[in-house]
């Protein structure tokens, strides 16, 4: 073999190698998938951004809940019979509230059980979805948000306080316009909460909870509620995640930097019985 051909074959190789990865990470999670179904007798449906790369340039995409989401959600809800349990499994950081509304709406009108399972975060949107299941499973240290709406780059809720502070000849009118937009958003979201809330917490309850969460006044939107703080507010919050969804995260890998920020040895740590000599 000639160092032309050397080279030919490298070159072959290297391109086909990230094909070949991706077929085998996609049948081990039609494999998994397939498992966590039999296991719990559910109709499993996986919602997973991740940050992703262009390959050849190496810019940031950023994944977040649109509408292509929505109709791929409300398809998979739709072909399942009405007495499956649904299981959906999040890992967002948000999204569209229309798109989010238009899937909590879905599982919400579900009428055999449906779980949300959080492994590691369902902020925003993904918060919007996880009010409307019967039952939210998050692991010990995963998070959910607030649901406060955002209007371009400015929380809803501060354009409300900017029009509040400031006397109406000082305020330029598109600032009065996205306040006025900002208290219709608010209003919507808040309404929108209370009616996924008001079965489950009664109407007193869930009108204090959806004010806290879609009102913006506590927190910024970034805040993280902890399955501690989500039971406080009355969200019916189990920490008993499967350990195959946990599984089954590791099988949407985020694309790895050139230097990887964290590495240890991928096998379980256990204690072991000292030994003597």
């Amino acid at each position: 073999m000639t160092i032309l051909d050397f080279f030919w074959f490298f070159f072959m190789i290297s391109a086909v190698q990230p094909v070949l990865h991706r077929r085998f990470l996609e049948y081990s999670r039609q494999r998994l998938l397939e498992r966590i179904e039999e296991q719990r007798g559910s109709r499993v449906i996986l919602m997973v951004h991740r940050q992703e790369t262009m390959s050849l340039l190496g810019f940031p995409l950023y994944r977040y809940i649109d509408m292509q989401d929505s109709e791929e959600v409300i398809r998979a809800i739709h072909m399942t019979d009405k007495n499956v349990p649904l299981d959906i499994i999040l890992h967002t950081p948000g999204g569209l509230v229309l798109a989010s509304t238009q899937i909590a709406r879905a599982i919400h009108q579900h009428p055999a059980k449906v779980t949300v399972i959080v492994p590691h975060m369902a902020m925003s949107g993904g918060t919007l979805i996880a009010l409307a299941a019967d039952e939210i499973l998050m692991c010990r240290h995963a998070v959910l948000g607030p649901v406060d709406p955002q209007l371009g780059q400015f929380p809803a809720q501060s354009l409300l306080r900017a029009r509040e502070r400031k006397p109406i000849e000082r305020i330029e009118d598109q600032t009065l316009i996205l306040a006025d937009q900002a208290e219709k958003a608010v209003r919507q979201v808040r309404t929108f909460v209370f009616s996924l809330l008001r079965e489950k917490l009664g109407d007193s309850r869930a009108q204090e909870t959806a004010d806290r969460l879609a009102s913006g006044r506590d927190w910024t939107h970034d805040f993280p509620i902890t399955p501690e703080f989500a039971l406080e507010l009355g969200l019916p919050v189990s920490t008993d995640v499967p350990e195959e969804v946990l599984r089954l995260m590791s099988l949407y890998p985020q694309p790895l930097r050139q230097v990887p920020t964290v590495e240890y040895l991928p096998v379980p740590k256990r204690t072991h019985p000292s030994r003597t000599n």
